[in-house]
């Protein structure tokens, strides 16, 4: 990378089984179980298009090309030194004759209105004036989360969409209202898995799958457990985190 993009040190990771090679910053954010879920709730079809709208270095987006031979995806990120980084995964993987990258933010993204099949996203979700939040500035942006941020996004999905497309992101389990509050205006079919670190603990995590112009049903699915009482990884944790098994929230 030159020195306007930033020069990072970076380790190379293996994920998915070791289906997925990754290389990312040594410091800074790094990759996790919310990536890897997303991906296993978002589900594709060969020939459709998706956008990983906050992409980093291509976690979630290539997990999920991974999965499903054929689908196109474009990752969006802000950050260029991180785009960077996505693009050399996606030559890494031999994923880069149908996976993109756009330096964008991911609120203003420049691709087409109703272009995408699907849309998925990890955005920050970190609220900064209660939470704590890293001095590291690329950690803070993945995290830290500016006010109206969810809606943004949520808006740029909304146009990027074609009529009944699909959205599906990831977020903090105590802030689904808001996700509810912000899919309001233009999704409706709303689903939602949570995602517990145990069976006797509260949900972390949800995942969110909503319907471009969908009318107003709501599912519940039953939780996902990542860890059993001994704090091993579950079977159903292990079959989507490492065997690539899709998450039953990926489909209406």
């Amino acid at each position: 990378m030159d020195a306007e993009r930033g020069i990072l040190e970076t380790s190379e990771d293996a994920v998915l089984g070791g289906r997925l090679r990754l290389r990312q910053p040594r410091t800074g954010h790094r990759i996790g179980h919310d990536a890897i879920l997303l991906a296993a709730a978002t589900g594709g079809h060969a020939t459709e298009h998706a956008v990983d709208l906050g992409a980093g270095v291509g976690a979630a987006g290539l997990a999920l090309a991974v999965r499903v031979p054929g689908l196109k995806v474009a990752l969006v990120e802000i950050d260029a030194a991180l785009c960077d980084l996505a693009a050399a995964n996606a030559r890494l993987n031999k994923l880069d004759d149908r996976v993109s990258v756009l330096t964008a933010d991911a609120a203003e993204t420049r691709l087409p209105a109703g272009s995408a099949d699907r849309v998925l996203m990890n955005p920050p979700f970190r609220d900064a004036s209660r939470q704590n939040v890293s001095p590291d500035p690329r950690r803070r942006l993945a995290h830290a989360a500016a006010p109206g941020l969810l809606p943004r996004w949520i808006a740029s999905a909304a146009r990027l969409l074609k009529p009944q497309g699909l959205l599906t992101l990831i977020w903090r389990a105590d802030g689904l209202s808001d996700v509810q509050a912000a899919l309001a205006n233009a999704f409706g079919d709303i689903a939602v898995l949570p995602v517990q670190p145990r069976v006797d603990a509260p949900a972390i995590r949800v995942l969110v799958r909503a319907v471009k112009s969908g009318h107003g049903s709501h599912k519940a699915y039953p939780a996902l457990v990542l860890n059993d009482e001994r704090g091993r990884p579950t079977a159903a944790a292990e079959a989507v985190l490492r065997g690539g098994a899709t998450l039953d929230i990926s489909e209406t």
